[in-house]
């Protein structure tokens, strides 16, 4: 039977929340099939919790999370192994944390599809069952180069796709090594080494086994100074504060062929979260007898990243009747349909209405993030969820937003649902009368931004977003900004600034 220990959850070992048992389930590169989500809807439909009618979550690593009313049946943990949806070896499982673009092989910008790489990784992974002791939050990514880029999410090792131009040679591609050595949220940073594709699996697994043996070191010391308890596996960014970088990297050196230091690049373009919503041309066509153009791909807002089996269901059932049968999770936590031919849009679009969707990027829940709340976690003062629906529900009905705004609910200040900074952040805190939280915008002097407000009332805050957003439109218009207009967050920063 499942067991319900984790702190970082995943099947074979979920976490027991304020309402259910979660699991999480990894998806490598957040591409379901057709079968995958008929097995997801089997699962919730034994196991999910009645009282949750949102059975289905979004998580920020594109990965999916089942709050269930009971632990998971070792039948239905085999069933979900069978289907794809877990590693083959449970004590690997945690392991599968594998990122890609959400538009990786479809992105018209990307140099290198990433995808081929990425199952390398998690074909590797799950055959070394020796890696079972590294820290469950241990992360992989690869970033093809896309205009929907994931460069900037936190990772441990992300390998960043670039075209280095030499004198008279046509560009060649490469993975620039980013690693993850910054405060927990942090982007990667750049190293300035340069790796083969081709080489991209071998060097990935050298640096594991060094994490591995350090890891196994660390467990051992620890494990001698907590009698009777159970250190928790250092994180690789550990290791990297300890040793440095350049420690780190010594031993590539003596692999054949090993990476080359560059002295100048470009770092990737910033990172618009929200441009993969709507509708956007691909790249490629599976179909022989359709041309690059004829193809687009759609992307759908899912409101806080939550949803019904039965809008689950119904998305793949779009994804099965008009495109390539699999949808393709985002860490923004919304969902991608790909290859749906230009004359088919229009009926995609009605087809997703009907469930209670969208796509505009205009909508309010394309850019409102909230974590769990005090419904779902201990640690939390308030009850995002409800407040988050409160503010997208004013929003809505004011028709104030003419871009995505990136509004952050934290029922705390862990920041767990969304670890980059927000145009607006909400966090809550303690008290003991009614809902409170601490107002931040921009995302200058800490990691939420500038305070605004030390304490607001949960139920005034639809009307100061309305009156943040309104100012923020008006002194645009007073600035003769709307010929370059800038983003609320940046406009933020120049009022807290002035």
């Amino acid at each position: 039977m499942q067991s319900t220990t984790a702190i970082c959850p995943s099947l074979f070992n979920a976490a027991i929340a304020q309402d259910g048992i979660l699991s999480r389930i990894r998806i490598p590169c957040g591409i379901i099939s057709r079968l995958q989500v008929k097995a997801i809807a089997h699962l919730v439909q034994q196991y999910g919790n009645p009282n949750s009618p949102h059975a289905v979550q979004i998580t920020n690593r594109a990965n999916l999370q089942i709050r269930s009313d009971r632990p998971l049946s070792l039948e239905m943990l085999h069933y979900l192994q069978v289907n794809g949806l877990a590693a083959r070896d449970q004590r690997l499982d945690g392991l599968r944390n594998i990122m890609t673009s959400p538009t990786a092989g479809i992105d018209p910008q990307a140099l290198i599809d990433p995808r081929p790489y990425a199952q390398q990784w998690e074909d590797y992974l799950i055959s070394h069952p020796e890696l079972a002791i590294l820290s469950a939050k241990f992360s992989v990514c690869f970033d093809g180069g896309e205009l929907v880029n994931v460069a900037d999410r936190p990772n441990d090792i992300c390998l960043v796709a670039i075209a280095q131009n030499d004198i008279g040679v046509n560009p060649k591609i490469y993975f620039h090594l980013h690693l993850g050595i910054g405060d927990r949220g942090s982007s990667p940073t750049p190293t300035g080494i340069l790796i083969e594709p081709s080489q991209a699996i071998t060097y990935l697994a050298a640096f594991t086994e060094i994490y591995r043996e350090y890891t196994q070191q660390f467990l051992a010391n620890a494990g001698q100074h907590q009698l009777g308890k159970h250190p928790k596996p250092p994180r690789l960014r550990q290791l990297i504060k300890d040793w440095g970088i350049d420690s780190y990297h010594q031993p590539l050196t003596t692999i054949p062929n090993h990476p080359l230091p560059i002295t100048h690049y470009q770092s990737p373009i910033t990172n618009h979260p929200y441009n993969h919503l709507g509708i956007h041309p691909q790249k490629t066509s599976p179909n022989p007898n359709l041309q690059q153009s004829d193809l687009v791909y759609i992307g759908v807002v899912i409101p806080l990243g939550r949803l019904s089996i039965g809008q689950l269901m119904g998305l793949s059932q779009i994804a099965q009747t008009y495109g390539s049968s699999s949808l393709r999770l985002t860490p923004w936590q919304n969902i991608i349909i790909t290859d749906i031919p230009k004359n088919q849009v229009d009926l995609v679009v009605q087809a997703i209405a009907d469930l209670g969707l969208t796509i505009a990027t205009t909508d309010p829940y394309a850019a409102i993030v909230a974590c769990s709340g005090c419904t779902g976690c201990k640690s939390a003062h308030t009850d995002t969820q409800s407040d988050a629906q409160s503010i997208a529900t004013h929003l809505h009905e004011s028709r104030l937003l003419s871009q995505p705004i990136n509004i952050h609910f934290s029922g705390c200040d862990k920041s767990c649902a969304q670890h980059y900074p927000s145009d607006i952040a909400l966090v809550g805190i303690p008290s003991p009368e009614r809902s409170l939280y601490r107002v931040y915008v921009g995302d200058r002097e800490t990691h939420f931004g500038t305070e605004l407000y030390a304490e607001y009332a949960a139920t005034d805050l639809p009307q100061l977003i309305t009156e943040l957003i309104s100012t923020y439109h008006t002194q645009s218009s007073k600035l003769n900004l709307h010929q370059n207009l800038p983003s609320f967050r940046e406009f933020a920063n120049t009022l807290t600034h002035a």
